[in-house]
């Protein structure tokens, strides 16, 4: 087994684990990324795609976001679509001048990865963390096996857990001091993702007798739409 000393062990090196790892290294915190997938399976996978104008700045702040604003599409508006009209929501004229950005989040990790690997950062893929321990103590401790099973340890100041709701750290997260708000809905999204040029300029919300729709758009290329359906509905 081999041990590493770091001052922040950040399990996940999707957008949340990269993007704090970035804001780490620009104030001299040191970092290690804890991975379970590969570095091609993450900048592969095909997710949500609209960023908002505070992560657009934020993106831009930290040094990652040139090819994003060299690429992506700026989005002013969308249109809602209901009662048989189209009502377009203007969002710089009600919120000062924001926007929005259409920019598929396997781009975001690109950037992000390779901005961190420019940084010297050390992101660890294929590699599953299994335990956190002594989370309350002075000394954290992250322990995963790497793709050859071998084990390792880090050992932290602290532990940032950006592996989602399905990850470890959830789980590790004792009972007593979590706190969880959730709401489930009587239905789902069925998604399509296709390759296709954009078929609306702007993203169309829309509202029918038989429930929601929604037209997106993922890149120049790949487009998504989703329609509402029942939780038991089979494909």
């Amino acid at each position: 087994m081999t041990i590493t000393r770091t001052q922040v062990g950040i399990i996940g090196a999707g957008p949340a684990g990269l993007i704090l790892s970035q804001l780490l290294h620009l104030q001299g915190i040191e970092s290690v990324i804890v991975e379970k997938s590969s570095r091609e399976s993450i900048e592969a996978i095909i997710k949500a795609g609209v960023l908002e104008q505070g992560t657009i700045d934020l993106l831009n702040e930290i040094g990652a976001g040139a090819r994003m604003m060299k690429e992506s599409f700026h989005h002013e508006g969308i249109i809602l679509r209901f009662d048989g009209r189209d009502a377009r929501i203007d969002f710089p004229s009600l919120t000062g001048g924001k926007a929005v950005r259409v920019y598929a989040q396997h781009d975001v990790n690109k950037d992000l990865i390779k901005s961190r690997l420019a940084a010297g950062a050390d992101i660890r893929f294929e590699c599953a963390a299994y335990a956190l321990e002594e989370l309350n103590g002075e000394k954290p401790r992250i322990r995963y096996r790497d793709h050859e099973g071998i084990e390792h340890e880090i050992i932290c100041d602290f532990i940032a857990g950006c592996d989602g709701t399905q990850g470890l750290s959830r789980i590790a997260i004792p009972k007593s001091d979590a706190k969880v708000w959730e709401r489930l809905y009587p239905f789902r999204w069925f998604g399509i993702l296709c390759k296709a040029p954009p078929s609306s300029p702007e993203l169309i919300y829309s509202m029918h007798e038989r429930g929601f729709v929604l037209v997106s758009t993922r890149s120049a290329e790949v487009q998504r739409m989703y329609f509402q359906c029942s939780p038991t509905e089979k494909v």
